[in-house]
């Protein structure tokens, strides 16, 4: 039903493949016109209206690794780092982290 297509991007003149899934995915959403940027066109365009979140510095409460995150931490609640909130969220040391919470 559907086959690939080759497409040039308007934006940076550079060929793409318009995948016959992304067509059936166009298909059964309704949209009638073709996409006219390649992935990375889409993405810097819808990246350049996005506000860039401003990070802040900080010191992990579990190993002690510098760490940035997108608020700004106050010294009421722990911060971890990504790895050890990872850890944390998918219920490895997570003893570890209770038992902290518990002596603050």
């Amino acid at each position: 039903m559907f086959q690939d297509k080759t497409l040039t991007c308007k934006e940076c003149g550079k060929e793409f493949v318009f995948t016959a899934g992304e067509q059936e995915f166009y298909a059964e959403k309704g949209f009638q016109n073709e996409p006219q940027r390649c992935k990375e066109c889409r993405d810097a365009r819808k990246n350049a209206s996005r506000a860039q979140r401003e990070m802040f510095k900080t010191v992990c409460a579990q190993c002690g690794k510098e760490a940035l995150v997108p608020f700004q931490p106050n010294s009421d609640r722990p911060v971890y780092c990504s790895e050890c909130f990872a850890a944390m969220r998918n219920g490895q040391n997570g003893r570890q982290f209770s038992d902290q919470i518990e002596a603050e």
